[in-house]
């Protein structure tokens, strides 16, 4: 029987890969840095051999997709944003049996799912980052599932993350699960980009986002669950937020009250809201009849 050891939500943004370079941003996400880094720590402390990230950077206009191929390894540089993050080498092992077993048990609760274990399908960087940080040396198979979701339901989506779980339990290995997105994304205006670097664009996405963190902290997810849809519409959510919503599915939507852990405090990012969160999993999760 497998086993769900670590739920978290987590920030990409290109510029902790600026952090890392000399120059006038050296340093500046270290914050960021250190929190990944510090969910990785978890996740081997747990025994995790596999890391689930749902990418808000993989866009897709039709079906749920897995890449799950047995290799990852290439080059990569922004097409977004170039100047933030480019000749990124990678190289990771995938994991095709598990992939495999997602997209089953979503095809079961009537999701359109695929799993691919193609060499050429890459990865984009809502995976690379936080991989790079966390997976440094190759610890963990990866699995990167499609998050950026033009033309799909949020129901669909929570029982995405349903199926998730469900494989996870029938998988024998120990897995942990990243949504891999902001909290607010509404970009900095271009003109403002060099001084909006390090601010919110809106004051109204600092106040939204304050308040999701408040409630997160205190456990208040059928609130969240709630305004969620509203959220993600009005403060821009990246990717429409399917990834909160499949790491809410997958931990019992809006039944769901840990209160999560923010290794990475709230911060603003050329105009969006980032976190670095683990959300608590509940002691049945482990153990609940599959939906």
């Amino acid at each position: 029987m497998g086993k769900l050891a670590l739920a978290a939500k987590t920030t990409h943004v290109p510029s902790m890969y600026l952090s890392e370079l000399p120059g006038k941003n050296y340093g500046c996400r270290q914050a960021a840095i250190d929190g990944h880094k510090e969910i990785g720590n978890r996740c081997r402390e747990l025994g995790v051999d596999t890391i689930i990230v749902f990418d808000t950077h993989w866009l897709v206009n039709s079906a749920y997709h897995i890449n799950c191929t047995k290799s990852f390894k290439g080059v990569y540089t922004s097409n977004e944003l170039p100047h933030f993050i480019r000749d990124i080498t990678f190289d990771y092992d995938g994991n095709p049996e598990l992939g495999q077993m997602i997209a089953d048990e979503a095809r079961k609760l009537g999701v359109r799912a695929q799993a691919h274990d193609i060499p050429s399908l890459n990865l984009e960087y809502g995976t690379l980052v936080p991989m790079r940080y966390m997976n440094e040396d190759k610890h963990f198979k990866v699995i990167s599932i499609s998050a950026f979701c033009t033309v799909h339901d949020f129901e669909d989506s929570r029982r995405m993350g349903e199926a998730i779980l469900n494989a996870i339990k029938k998988y024998d290995g120990t897995v942990a699960v990243l949504a891999s997105g902001s909290l607010s994304h509404r970009f900095i205006d271009d003109r403002r980009a060099e001084e909006g670097m390090h601010s919110y664009t809106r004051e109204f996405d600092r106040q939204m986002d304050e308040r999701v963190v408040k409630l997160w902290k205190e456990g208040r997810f059928k609130e969240f669950c709630a305004m969620l849809p509203e959220y993600a519409q009005y403060c821009f959510g990246e990717g429409n937020m399917h990834d909160t919503v499949m790491l809410l599915g997958l931990l019992g939507w809006d039944k769901y009250d840990g209160k999560v852990e923010f290794v990475t405090d709230l911060f603003p990012s050329s105009g969006t809201g980032q976190v670095n969160a683990i959300f608590p999993l509940p002691d049945d999760i482990n153990s609940r009849a599959a939906a």
